[in-house]
């Protein structure tokens, strides 16, 4: 065989191992996802032995398919509603820096039962791997990135605390969080206490070994599973990841198992003193005397006083749905580089101008872009705070698969980004026909006709939107009360053109 009769051998032995991976092993009953041959790590999560790669056909994109595997039919009939109730907790978990959880359903068509769930792909990896590069390459942890990351994870907890009842998530590890590529933190794992305080021992290969994992063992509190699990248990674990964060790693000395003294060697070692007192204030054996995730959010080391910039980016982020496309490049066009915007002014010696040309439009889209997929949240001064999400998420009631049958209509997730309408009298006088068009976050353009009459309700008219699923139930506030200034214009005055919201 010659030089390139082997090279073209072992280029169709990828593609044929490429094509392998790809292969479609299983459907969901609705067809939308796909599950795949190739296996994927998302973090240590009990009872799931593996993870599959799968493909979102609706979004393009790929996603996580889970299966839990039970051990015994009866077991699991026994467990159906408690598993309806977790599972639809975690089917509301909306948050940028949580790992999104698409969809779930039973199969209980084979000789064992199963729960499959699809959850979000995270192609860049964990904290760890990126941990272990860093460290590889002789670098050490930037002081800026350490605060925006604890700040990001601190968000979350702090998010899935305030949830009434309080999400614990028990599994909290480097392993655990994950990093893209544009610096945007997610913890994965939120199900984890499902499977090991709910029904550990129905689940096909048991998963109370979990609690024995050494090479983890040093994340758990001292109280961890000796009585119910309390938010402080993940504020312990919390400041573990940030004590690694800091040092790259926490040297076991050829142990299996990271000692207490090998803790305390890594905190000792810390030099910035706020750091260090942040990290022991989250380790403290007396679970009582930990601070809660928001309280640690108002640290010295962390609190800051935001920037008018992230405030204005945050502003122009939640009302993006009243612009209309491409406004803020049009905006930016039309200044005068050589223009001032702004000018801090001293008594005591010359003031600063801040011009328009020191502000690059480029910049701008990026940190707007970063904004609003979570990288900087405003969650110093605002407790609960619902964040925007960039992806759907689909609340959907549970399908326990027993026939192949139709999959029940979907609720609309999608945002409604811009609004039109346009409101004219019919020729015989009682009515108006409205034509309305919703953009959606995914830039879909939906185009809406119906006749009106002066008692119709723009709060029914946006329930009934919602209803057949043209719009997802949290813009219906916003579009009823975008109907009812149209309307109310229309039928006051005179014939009403168009109105917006953009």
């Amino acid at each position: 065989m010659t030089m390139s009769e082997e090279k073209n051998s072992g280029s169709r032995g990828k593609e044929e191992e490429s094509e392998d991976e790809s292969e479609i092993l299983e459907e969901s009953p609705c067809g939308r996802w796909q599950k795949r041959k190739e296996q994927v790590s998302q973090g240590n999560v009990p009872g799931i032995e593996t993870a599959s790669l799968a493909m979102d056909t609706e979004e393009g994109v790929e996603v996580v398919w889970n299966e839990v595997q039970f051990s015994d039919k009866k077991v699991f009939k026994s467990h159906e509603d408690r598993m309806r109730e977790m599972f639809e907790s975690l089917m509301h978990v909306d948050h940028p820096n949580i790992v999104k959880f698409h969809k779930y359903w039973l199969d209980t068509r084979e000789s064992r039962a199963r729960v499959i769930f699809i959850t979000e792909y995270m192609s860049s990896g964990s904290l760890k791997q990126f941990l272990k590069k860093t460290k590889k390459n002789h670098k050490t942890m930037n002081v800026k990135a350490w605060k925006r990351w604890c700040t990001q994870i601190l968000s979350a907890l702090s998010y899935l605390h305030s949830c009434h009842p309080p999400i614990v998530h028990g599994n909290l590890t480097c392993d655990t969080i994950f990093i893209q590529h544009n610096g945007l933190i997610k913890i994965g794992s939120v199900w984890h206490r499902l499977f090991v305080n709910v029904f550990p021992e129905a689940i096909y290969g048991n998963v109370q070994h979990h609690r024995d994992d050494e090479t983890n063992q040093h994340y758990f509190a001292p109280e961890y599973g000796l009585a119910e699990d309390v938010c402080s248990i993940d504020i312990f674990a919390f400041g573990i990841c940030t004590l690694e964060m800091a040092v790259l790693e926490i040297q076991a000395n050829g142990d299996t198992v990271v000692s207490k003294e090998a803790i305390t060697n890594a905190a000792q070692s810390l030099e910035d003193p706020l750091i260090k007192e942040f990290t022991q204030s989250c380790v403290r054996m007396d679970a009582k005397k930990r601070p809660t995730a928001h309280d640690l959010l108002f640290h010295r080391v962390l609190f800051e006083v935001h920037s008018l910039k992230l405030l204005a980016a945050h502003c122009f982020i939640n009302y993006q749905y009243q612009l209309h496309d491409n406004c803020l490049e049009e905006k930016t066009r039309t200044f005068d580089p050589s223009g001032v915007m702004a000018e801090i002014k001293h008594g005591d010696r010359p003031g600063v101008e801040i011009k328009y040309s020191n502000v690059s439009p480029l910049e701008l889209d990026k940190f707007l872009e970063d904004v609003k997929n979570g990288i900087y949240p405003l969650m110093n001064f605002q407790r609960g705070l619902t964040m925007p999400r960039t992806l759907s998420i689909f609340q959907e009631r549970m399908e326990t698969v027993k026939t192949p049958s139709p999959e029940p209509q979907e609720m609309e997730t999608r945002k409604v980004v811009q609004m039109h309408c346009n409101l004219e009298f019919t020729e015989e006088g009682t009515r108006s026909h409205l034509s309305l068009l919703l953009k959606m976050d995914d830039k879909l353009q939906r185009q809406l006709n119906c006749d009106v009459l002066p008692t119709d309700s723009s709060k029914d008219l946006a329930s009934e939107l919602v209803h057949f699923a043209f719009i997802s139930e949290e813009d219906c506030e916003k579009l009823a009360g975008f109907l009812e200034d149209a309307l109310c214009k229309h039928w006051a005055g005179p014939p009403l053109e168009e109105s917006s919201l953009a």
